[in-house]
């Protein structure tokens, strides 16, 4: 009901009952002699009865809802049959007013009402109770013409109350409306499915997964032709072209769930034939003996991401092999190499081994065994290389452990053997005194460390084993001298000069 239909509700009202009381009969002729008092109260009526039927109207006009014209009373008093004395009093004009009033007060809530559903175009979603209402509204048209305004604003009241519930079951409507619509896209009803998410987004433009359902259903007979096709070209074993195909169709849809999950399976294969080619790489590369490049493309199958146990027990598989391979070619160098008594080369050799696998046994106790001769023969090179420490009691001492713990190996091998017999020469021989001539000026006082003072002398001789000695000479005012020497080996000096030559002047200059 729109407001041009109250206007012609208004214009339909018999405006003449308002004056009735006024033009139900003839008016009388006045004398004119009657008193002044006469036509005063006469003149306060009339005016009274025009405030009722102009002025009140006026004051209803606030609402905005169109009024009647009043007509003049001389238009409608022929129309009038009732008797004078039957007319209305101002104060029932006034009532019928306030009821004529409150008629117009709810009818403008059912207008209000009427147009946002009609905004809402409540006739695509609820047209049955919003017909419904509007037949309630017209009831009360129909009484609202006859002045009949209490009955008319019950009607106006029925018909605002069913708008106002079709109204609040928007949320409802709208549910219902977007459960339809994705019912339709599931199965693949483009049309319905775009009807039914148009509708919901009229009741709220605002709803994103309207939105996006409205979207998907614009779509939907395209992304169906490309999954179509993505199946026969996966079926044709063209997985790159039905890959691109699915691509397309998530495109156009990111929602669609058959896209995705297809999708994902032909990526899988893809992955699937790219790790039995990468697979089959490899074991080529095994069978051309070939394990390091072997196991780079097992590794390259792992980081696939597809089958990664299978393609990590290949890896396993190699290095094990490859492994023993190592071993095997460590194991033949450590052989040499202890034949050879090239000790140190073969814990070397040891410790590669037990880096591929520290649990082997042999390598173990094979290491342990070669260290030891290995440190047993930097002692000897070390002895022999340096006999004349051997002047010193505690490097003696210690050299003499070292040759018995030689001789005590079975099975020692050419080289120890020979060490050890050198060694044992150097020994003895380093117990053998020899003659030194010391020669000095009498004025110096010698000494020789680790022998002792010898004091002052021109010529002297000591009896010394051989060895390093140091003779240290020291006179007043004169620098302190030092004489290095070593006594056998073939190195003994036909005689050591000690004596202090070089002053030492005082500060002062004296």
């Amino acid at each position: 009901m729109s407001e041009n239909d109250v206007e012609k509700l208004d214009s339909a009202e018999p405006s003449a009952n308002a004056n009735s009381i006024y033009t139900s009969s003839p008016a009388p002729q006045v004398n004119s002699k009657s008193s002044t008092w006469r036509w005063i109260g006469l003149g306060s009526l009339v005016l009274l009865s025009l405030m009722v039927i102009f002025v009140l109207p006026n004051i209803v006009s606030e609402y905005e809802l169109p009024l009647e014209r009043r007509v003049d009373v001389t238009q409608t008093a022929s129309s009038v049959s009732a008797p004078a004395e039957t007319a209305i009093s101002p104060f029932e004009e006034a009532q019928r007013a306030n009821q004529r009033r409150e008629a117009q007060e709810v009818l403008a809530e059912l207008l209000e009402i009427q147009a946002e559903l009609e905004a809402l175009e409540v006739e695509q979603w609820g047209q049955e109770s919003h017909e419904a209402a509007l037949a309630r509204a017209s009831i009360g048209d129909e009484y609202y013409r006859t002045q009949e305004f209490e009955i008319a604003t019950s009607s106006y009241a029925e018909a605002r109350d069913q708008l106002g519930e079709l109204r609040q079951s928007i949320p409802t409507v709208f549910a219902r409306l977007l459960e339809e619509a994705q019912n339709a896209l599931d199965a693949g009803d483009a049309e319905t499915a775009a009807e039914r998410f148009s509708m919901t987004l009229l009741l709220d433009p605002e709803s994103q997964a309207a939105e996006i359902g409205l979207t998907r259903a614009r779509t939907l007979d395209e992304v169906t032709a490309l999954l179509a096709q993505a199946e026969d070209q996966a079926e044709d074993n063209e997985l790159e072209a039905a890959r691109a195909s699915l691509q397309n169709a998530l495109d156009l849809d990111a929602y669609y769930e058959e896209a995705q999950q297809r999708l994902a399976a032909v990526n899988s294969q893809i992955l699937a034939n790219e790790f039995s080619r990468i697979m089959s790489a490899g074991y080529t590369a095994l069978d051309n003996n070939d394990p390091d490049a072997a196991i780079a493309q097992f590794q390259r199958a792992a980081s696939l991401g597809v089958n990664d146990e299978q393609a990590r027990a290949a890896i396993v598989q190699t290095e094990t092999n490859l492994d023993l391979a190592r071993i095997n070619r460590l194991r033949e160098s450590i052989a040499i190499a202890e034949s050879n008594e090239n000790w140190q080369s073969a814990v070397t050799d040891y410790d590669a081994v037990l880096a591929i696998d520290p649990n082997l046994t042999f390598a173990i106790e094979g290491r342990d065994y070669a260290a030891k001769r290995a440190q047993l023969n930097r002692l000897l090179v070390e002895a022999i290389n340096n006999p004349e420490r051997f002047a010193e009691d505690a490097v003696y001492n210690t050299t003499i452990d070292v040759y018995y713990t030689g001789r005590a190996i079975e099975n020692p091998g050419p080289k120890l053997v020979g060490q050890l017999d050198e060694l044992q020469v150097l020994l003895e021989n380093s117990q053998i005194p020899i003659d030194v001539r010391l020669v000095s000026d009498n004025l110096t006082d010698v000494t020789v460390l680790r022998i002792g003072q010898l004091g002052l002398f021109e010529q002297t001789s000591l009896a010394l084993k051989p060895g390093n000695y140091v003779a240290v000479g020291r006179r007043n005012g004169y620098r302190e001298v030092r004489r290095e020497f070593t006594v056998g080996f073939g190195k003994t000096p036909e005689q050591v000069i000690v004596q202090c030559e070089e002053r030492v002047y005082a500060t002062n200059g004296r």
